[in-house]
């Protein structure tokens, strides 16, 4: 898989895309993650990519001419699955996504930033909007970062137990259950007997119920969704 970040500030994205299991997956030769200094595709002095909106009013909006170099340029070496751009109007990203699109080939990321792109970026490169939740960021490079992240994990071979993505929360429309490691007991508080049974049975049908018992008290949204769709 290759990624290509598109972003006004690469620094940003530095220390997220460099360390822990996004750096093992492209050790691993599983990812390739590439990220592009939208100032390098500018046609204008000073690198700028901003200006002011027309019909006025405050804040910057990214230029045309910059995104459209540096998509255009990559569209040309390659074929892209998605062309994603991080904006707050977009739908909200979800594990779902983020298993559907490990599966993809290529994907661009552009990094929303100012009060947005012009709109003709959106309708002439844009294949997927995406907001990581209700709340406004300077710019798109975390968005990105945790899209990225989301992803990566997911790619055959990135974690040590292959198993262990599968098992994460809401994978199955569900919070994850409690988990214990030694000690077995700590300031009178003792791990779950049924844990150390050894009766794997009874351990998965302790940890689905968890998982409900969970889901129905810390986010009854998501355990509504569950009783709908049974």
């Amino acid at each position: 898989m290759r990624i290509d970040i598109i972003s006004c500030v690469p620094a940003l994205l530095d220390s997220p895309l460099n360390h822990s299991i996004v750096k093992r997956g492209q050790q691993k030769g599983l990812v390739e993650i590439v990220v592009h200094n939208l100032r390098d595709y500018t046609p204008y002095a000073h690198q700028q990519t901003d200006d002011y909106a027309y019909g006025g009013g405050a804040g910057m909006v990214m230029m045309i001419e910059p995104i459209a170099r540096c998509i255009r340029q990559l569209q040309a070496e390659r074929t892209y699955d998605a062309v994603v751009y991080t904006s707050p109007d977009g739908k909200v990203f979800d594990q779902a996504t983020a298993n559907s699109w490990s599966l993809l080939q290529n994907i661009i990321i552009l990094c929303g930033h100012y009060k947005g792109v012009d709109e003709r970026v959106r309708q002439m490169f844009i294949t997927h909007e995406i907001s990581i939740g209700d709340y406004v960021l300077t710019g798109g490079e975390l968005a990105a970062a945790i899209i990225t992240d989301a992803i990566v994990r997911l790619l055959p071979g990135v974690l040590g137990d292959e198993t262990s993505a599968l098992t994460d929360s809401f994978q199955d429309g569900l919070l994850a259950p409690p988990v214990y490691t030694r000690p077995e007991l700590y300031e009178g508080m003792q791990v779950p007997e049924v844990l150390m049974s050894g009766n794997h049975s009874k351990i998965d049908a302790w940890r689905h119920e968890q998982a409900l018992t969970r889901t129905a008290e810390r986010r009854p949204d998501m355990y509504q969704r569950l009783i709908v769709a049974d």
